[in-house]
């Protein structure tokens, strides 16, 4: 596994876009909960590594970046609610599914954003070791991220 920063998070966002597909995929509800339950602490861990580690030091390496980070931690705002919500539902409410798929429809945004408008602009004021340096810190917390949404300094934005 790389430790690039950049080439860390774009791992995480696949991995949880392949849980995506396998829940809109699925039609058996253990699955989906199975599946619910993998996306919450995939994301979770995420956005972790995410607000304490990268974003301040891509706010801090590029600042013409400071809009998109703010962005980004509302965005996660909206999600941990949701994926806390999902969290204590059962398969069977007939929100479920609706909740997940805005919560996928709101996930997919925000990873095009980050990946298309401003991972390039971080990538080129942090250059390659920084960004390795930020990686390996990242995958270290990644260990002892919370594995509760409402955990996340966003949940309190």
């Amino acid at each position: 596994m790389s430790t690039d920063a950049i080439v860390l998070l774009k791992e995480d966002h696949k991995t949880v876009e392949k849980l995506f597909k396998r829940f809109e995929k699925s039609e058996d509800s253990g699955e989906k909960r199975e599946i619910a339950d993998s996306i919450i602490e995939e994301l979770t861990v995420h956005a972790h590594i995410e607000e304490e580690i990268f974003y301040p030091a891509a706010r801090e390496a590029a600042p013409d970046t400071k809009d998109h980070v703010l962005e980004s931690v509302e965005e996660h705002h909206v999600v941990v609610w949701m994926l806390s919500e999902l969290a204590g539902m059962s398969p069977e409410d007939e929100r479920f599914d609706a909740k997940v798929t805005v919560l996928i429809e709101n996930v997919r945004h925000h990873v095009e954003e980050e990946e298309d408008e401003w991972f390039p602009e971080v990538r080129k004021a942090m250059g390659r070791k920084a960004l390795q340096e930020l990686g390996a810190r990242m995958i270290e917390a990644k260990a002892d991220a919370p594995r509760d949404p409402l955990k996340l300094p966003s949940a309190r934005a």
